[in-house]
This record gives structure tokens, sequence and C-alpha cells, in this order.
């Protein structure tokens, strides 16, 4: 009887184990699958989109449309932020502001932040830094 009881005890121990080795592997991987490269960010304008590279701070506005000449993809900020060696999936991320034009970026890293001000047009887009 002695016998049996240790093993039903031993037995359920593994099996407790192995649950939490299990749990433990899906949290790992849904954080693998939430933390990626590239993330779009909408603005207030329907047909245009921010990509972000959420490993360095590179930036793209994205636009879209019915007719061919409506959709393009063009340099918002393509200088990086980091150092290849620093880089990490979800580094950075995007929040809007009141202001239609007008982003913040932040490095959830080190918390450094910077204006990001997208337009259609060239001359009006810039990024610069928040200190």
């Amino acid at each position: 009887m002695k016998f049996l009881v240790t093993i039903i005890f031993t037995l359920s121990t593994l099996y407790s184990f192995a649950q939490n080795k299990n749990k433990q592997n899906d949290s790992l991987k849904l954080q693998s699958i939430n933390a990626v490269s590239y993330r779009l960010f909408p603005t207030q304008n329907i047909y245009n989109f921010i990509k972000l590279n959420t490993r360095n701070g590179q930036m793209w506005l994205v636009q879209f449309g019915v007719e061919e000449e409506n959709r393009m993809t063009t340099n918002l900020s393509i200088v990086p932020l980091v150092t290849s060696d620093k880089e990490v999936n979800d580094r950075f991320t995007l929040y809007p502001t009141q202001n239609i034009y007008t982003f913040i970026l932040l490095d959830q890293m080190d918390g450094r932040t910077w204006q990001v001000h997208w337009s259609i047009n060239l001359e009006k887009r810039f990024i610069t830094p928040i200190e």
C-alpha cells in the first residue's frame, strides 16, 4: 500500500511539472509572436499609415488608394536611432497626439522620445528629439 501511494505521489508530481513547463513554453511562444520587427500605425487621414521598424526606429509613410497613382511608400525617417547591436523587436513604438500630423516616438528601453511630423509634402516631414 505504501508503495502504491509513493507511485501515485511521484506521478502526480511529474505531471504537475510537465504542466508548468508547457505553460512556460506557451508564454514564450506568445511573447515571440507579439514581438515583431514592423508595425503599422494609423493616422487620422484614412489613406495613410506610418510603418515603423520597431527594432531601430526607422519609419515610412504608407498611403493606399483605389487608383495606382494614389498608392505609395515613402521615407519618413530612414536613419536608425540605435546601432545594430542594440536592435530588439518592439523597442520603439508610436503614440498619436491631438495634432493629426504629429506622433511621439518612444524608445521603450531607454525612454528617449522624438516628435514625428508626417506629411505628404517632403518639406513638411521631420523627426526631432524631445529633450
